[in-house]
């Protein structure tokens, strides 16, 4: 009878074990199908928070660009042109004489300081460093030159196209460039504000339009952060994203492959509020020469038409949606066509965020 009964415990103690190991792999079998459904389902497209709102953007370059030389009248009434053949076009100068240059009115009051001696300019060009001798001419007894034309910060207005899991955000589809030397701006630090449209200039054929915003710059208006200024956009992080964000519903991302010539969306806040526009894309080029044209749309929106008449300045970044997934952004205007643009494909944008 004692044999019967140890049996029977023998027997459930087996029964258990087989139940609560086979429940643990049947678990375990679970989480890894549903994480590879998961993974599989990232692999096709990344959720994103589309934009259209417009932002302020202000951006801090390391020193102040070369815009190019000049020759400068002395005391003695004779022209000098002290800094030709020694800095060029797209050159920073980041310090004089050992003093840190930040900005073109300590470059200007530290210059003005100097005596008749040579000075020494930090340069920067490209990844190398280099200093430079040179003699500045004085034009009177208050003011020294160099005959350097240099330029500083950068200040504008953009739209928004996406906000990632991680904060991160991309925005305008094209990079910001030096106006005189066409050069891409290569920031130090950057900050995204908070600003509101205050007037639209109509676009016309060979005359682009505009957006017109109200920027505060002040720590009350800061947003975010820039981080990166790129042929693809500008990125950084939103800290503020409520305040940004009214609505924070995800949308999936497309691949090139996936973008039809046909009818879509842009999304914009040129009324005011952000409201999503009929547009067409009628041209898709995965080859394009420049990376921010590779997407030629065409508004057909007649509302959009009657308040912008087409694609204006500070509309770049708008987001371009298709079949409910964000496949790019607005980035340039036409200029004999106001209602035809180009588009980046979100594919590249995304490549300067990190997930």
């Amino acid at each position: 009878m004692r044999k019967y009964w140890y049996r029977r415990i023998l027997i459930m103690i087996v029964t258990f074990l087989i139940a609560v190991g086979g429940g643990y792999y049947l678990t375990e079998y679970q989480q890894s199908k549903l994480k590879a459904e998961v993974n599989a389902s990232t692999a096709q497209g990344n959720m994103v928070i589309p934009g259209g709102m417009p932002i302020g953007i202000y951006m801090e370059t390391e020193g102040v660009m070369v815009l190019g030389t000049d020759s400068i009248t002395a005391e003695d009434g004779m022209d000098y042109e002290p800094a030709a053949n020694l800095v060029k076009e797209g050159d920073y100068i980041v310090a004089l004489n050992d003093r840190a240059i930040h900005d073109k009115s300590e470059l200007i009051e530290t210059v003005n300081g100097l005596g008749d001696d040579e000075v020494i300019l930090r340069v920067r060009r490209a990844e190398q460093y280099m200093n430079i001798r040179m003699k500045p001419v004085r034009q009177n007894a208050r003011e020294c030159k160099l005959g350097i034309w240099v330029r500083d910060n950068a200040q504008g207005l953009g739209t928004i196209t996406f906000l990632n899991t991680d904060s991160h955000f991309g925005a305008l589809g094209h990079g910001i460039h030096d106006v005189d030397t066409n050069t891409l701006l290569e920031i130090n630090d950057g900050t995204v504000y908070e600003t509101s449209i205050k007037d639209i200039q109509k676009g016309q054929n060979g005359t682009p339009g505009g957006m017109e915003g109200i920027i505060v710059y002040n720590n009350y208006n800061v947003l975010g952060s820039i981080t990166r200024n790129t042929d693809c956009g500008i990125f950084g992080t939103i800290d503020r994203i409520d305040a940004l964000f009214a609505d924070q519903t995800p949308i999936e991302t497309a691949s090139k492959e996936e973008i039809v010539e046909g009818p879509a969306t842009i999304r914009c806040a040129v009324e005011g509020t952000v409201k999503d526009y009929h547009i067409r894309v009628t041209k898709i080029d995965k080859d394009a020469d420049e990376v921010n044209k590779g997407i030629v749309i065409e508004v057909t929106d007649k509302n959009l038409l009657s308040v912008t008449g087409g694609i204006v300045q500070g509309m770049s970044g708008s987001p371009i949606i298709q079949n409910g997934k964000l496949i790019g952004a607005v980035t340039h205007v036409f200029v004999q066509d106001a209602a035809r643009g180009y588009g980046i494909f979100i594919e590249d944008m995304l490549k300067n965020v990190e997930f």
